[in-house]
């Protein structure tokens, strides 16, 4: 028995469904995923005037219930599958008012499923300056449904939705739209026995998309492909057929409701503007300067922020050994939890940011035009029009950037996208650029004013996104998908952002990442610190011993012997062990065991690299790290041949281990709840490891 009257959203892409579900719910919202598949369920709650609490179900944008991808399979086995835990008791389906001839082609699909449905008529105030005259009253009594004007981008209808939500029960079903068994009758009546269906339209969806749908066994599939069989049953036939009775019923709907008098003043003004943005050059060229404006400011802008946090979590952690009582659960709660909670923290303002750009350029319009330039060049090396966000988002950080990938429908280029979005060189691998570019690379200027420095780092972030590429053409031949790579985009005019909209979406991004990557980040977090906190305890209290004798109190200072037991204590930690035993397989790269270290150490974060540098060669944390970690490091020698540690093919080797392997849990983290399948993190995990491992040889190998 169902507690609330469930509602599902249903509509084409670009259609306000989304202003709509967030005018409803709020941020009463939450993200699941429906029963079986992969795909995310948006629901929230919203209350009616009489009091009654509503659920609503924003079920995935499609054009028809002829599904293109995984996420438009879903629509009709929701719909049709009265036993589907997300089945609605009513359906609104968002049409904008615009556009209503295509619009209304779900409208008359999903209307002859019998389920009870509610047009919601968006654009309204769109279609007015339009010079548009639509008849919402004869257009309601020849649908025999009800019909809601709203414009959702001014809030204007919503009360109006609820109310027509709330007395649907007291309307009668509308009237099916056209003869659905006149196009297969013996299949259809078959079917409709076999399966105990009692309409003929869900009977007729089925014949089409049985090997989709989860809730059919293998054997009900074998007799379905039996009945088509037997009646000789063509799907495209069928459809095409279906398409033309459907627009002819639209046809005659639309004469008696719709009057068009000129064209409108925003199309005009749109086209205009897409002479230059849509420019086959300097629609390149505005674009590049609008990415570079953007990543620049979320550069900028999250700088502050992020420090802030970091500032705040530092002085929890200083105030939570000064006054904690020391132990072992003080340096867990504070060293453990707070550092990875930290770690998750630290990228809200990355994930705010860019997300609320994204939630811009598409309220705008202008996300629509970036895809249909950039699909023909992406597609070559298969990935779609919709990945050039994410990939360039990675320059900033992987895990916005993959969430961001949700907008790509088909399911094969989003998993290629996500899958290579981390080679691209993010914030978090600069500190290490750096560090190691400043020991080996002279500081010289080419011509005059070319920083050879520069170039180094220049060269790196252009190989990492020249391997992004790379790696998707393989993939494009190795990732077997049914679904075809169908580009369908419809460009809207222009308009200004839905602010509240942009807010909702910065909310719901951050509240996504740090309730579900978060809880993974601070449980290997705290792993880590273990590993590197304890060792045998012979070990450690050998080394207590030998710092409290009297060689090393006499010659030391507190705070020496201090930073010179704890670099010991984690060679001989269980992480340092690792270190060592792992030593024998990274020596062929140029690295020892305490590169080994750092590489286990940094999978937390790659920024750790440092960190885990400055405990080795004892270098304490004052505001000259980063200088006192270079001198050390510069000066660090092998313990077997007496040579330099890092010299220019070590350091090469290791930025190049750095740019391709997949040394980030939170980005793992996000891919399994992006993918919710455990396998695509660990062919991601595997393949960047050996590409990184082969990458670091070579290079190691070319230049010692």
């Amino acid at each position: 028995m169902k507690n609330k009257l469930r509602v599902a959203l249903v509509g084409n892409p670009n259609t306000g469904k989304s202003t709509i579900f967030n005018a409803l719910t709020g941020l009463n919202q939450k993200i699941g995923n429906f029963p079986g598949v992969t795909v995310d369920k948006k629901s929230g709650v919203s209350k009616l005037a009489d009091g009654r609490a509503i659920e609503i179900v924003d079920l995935p944008g499609t054009y028809s219930l002829y599904p293109k991808s995984a996420d438009e399979t879903i629509v009709f086995e929701v719909l049709s599958d009265k036993n589907n835990s997300s089945h609605p008791d009513v359906v609104v389906i968002v049409a904008d008012a615009t556009n209503l001839k295509r619009n209304l082609l779900l409208y008359t699909q999903i209307s002859d499923l019998g389920l009870p449905v509610i047009i919601a008529l968006n654009m309204m105030d769109l279609a007015l300056k339009s010079n548009m005259e639509i008849d919402v009253d004869t257009l309601a009594k020849l649908l025999n449904v009800q019909v809601v004007e709203l414009a959702a981008r001014k809030s204007q209808g919503i009360e109006g939705l609820k109310k027509a939500i709330e007395f649907q029960s007291l309307i009668p079903l509308q009237n099916s739209t056209i003869d659905v068994e006149v196009i297969a009758p013996d299949l259809i009546k078959d079917l409709s026995d076999l399966l105990g269906v009692d309409n003929p339209y869900v009977a007729l969806q089925i014949a089409h998309q049985y090997k989709n749908l989860k809730y059919l066994s293998k054997a009900r599939i074998n007799q379905i492909e039996s009945l088509k069989e037997k009646y000789d049953f063509h799907t495209q036939k069928s459809q095409a057929a279906e398409t033309i009775a459907r627009y002819n019923y639209i046809n005659e709907v639309l004469i008696d409701t719709v009057t068009y008098k000129s064209v409108a003043l925003e199309e005009n003004i749109s086209n205009k503007i897409d002479h230059y943005l849509t420019h086959k050059v300097w629609g390149f060229v505005i674009f590049i300067a609008i990415l570079f404006a953007i990543f620049q400011s979320i550069f900028a802008w999250s700088e502050y922020p992020m420090a802030i946090i970091e500032t705040v979590f530092v002085w929890l952690a200083e105030m939570g050994h000064q006054y904690l009582p020391s132990g072992i659960l003080t340096d867990l709660l504070v060293d453990g939890v707070l550092a990875g909670l930290s770690g998750v923290m630290v990228f809200i303002p990355q994930i705010a940011l860019l997300f609320a750009f994204i939630s811009i350029l598409e309220d705008t319009g202008y996300m629509s035009r970036v895809t249909f330039m950039m699909d023909r060049l992406m597609r070559k090396v298969g990935l779609n029009g919709r990945s050039v966000v994410p990939l360039i988002g990675g320059l900033a950080c992987a895990v916005p950037s993959i969430m961001s990938a949700r907008t790509i429908e088909n399911w094969k280029d989003r998993i290629i996208t996500i899958m290579v979005t981390p080679l691209v060189s993010c914030s978090a691998r600069l500190p290490i650029y750096t560090l190691l570019i400043s020991l080996v690379v002279p500081k010289k200027m080419l011509l005059g004013f070319i920083n050879l420095q520069g170039i180094a780092l220049m060269s790196i972030y252009f190989l990492s996104v020249f391997m992004a590429i790379l790696v998707a053409w393989v993939m494009k031949g190795l990732i077997r998908s049914k679904l075809k790579g169908y580009f369908i985009m419809e460009l809207p005019v222009y308009r200004m952002p839905r602010w509240n909209n942009v807010g909702i979406t910065m909310l719901e991004s951050v509240k996504t990442f740090v309730t579900q990557a978060g809880k993974v980040i601070i449980a290997v977090s705290i792993i880590l610190w273990v590993l590197a906190s304890y060792g045998p305890s012979n070990k450690f209290d050998k080394i207590d011993q030998k710092y409290q004798s009297t060689d090393f109190t006499k010659n030391y200072s507190a705070d020496q012997i201090k930073r010179f037991k704890s670099s010991e204590k984690l060679e001989n930690s269980y992480a340092g062990l690792l270190g060592k035993s792992i030593e024998p397989s990274i020596k062929p790269l140029g690295f020892d065991w305490k590169i080994g270290i750092a590489l286990i150490t940094s999978f937390a974060a790659r920024e750790v690299f440092v960190g885990t540098m400055a405990t080795l060669y004892s270098v304490d944390g004052d505001a000259s790290k980063m200088e006192s970690v270079k001198e050390k490091m510069a000066n660090a020698k092998n313990t077997e041949t007496g040579l330099t540690v890092f010299t220019t093919a070590t350091a090469f080797s290791l930025m190049i281990f750095y740019a391709f392997a997949m040394q980030c849990m939170s980005t793992m983290a996000v891919v399994y709840r992006e993918t919710k399948n455990i396998k695509w993190p660990l062919i991601q995990f595997a393949y960047m490891l050996v590409l990184a491992y082969v990458s670091s040889f070579v290079v190691y190998q070319l230049l010692s």
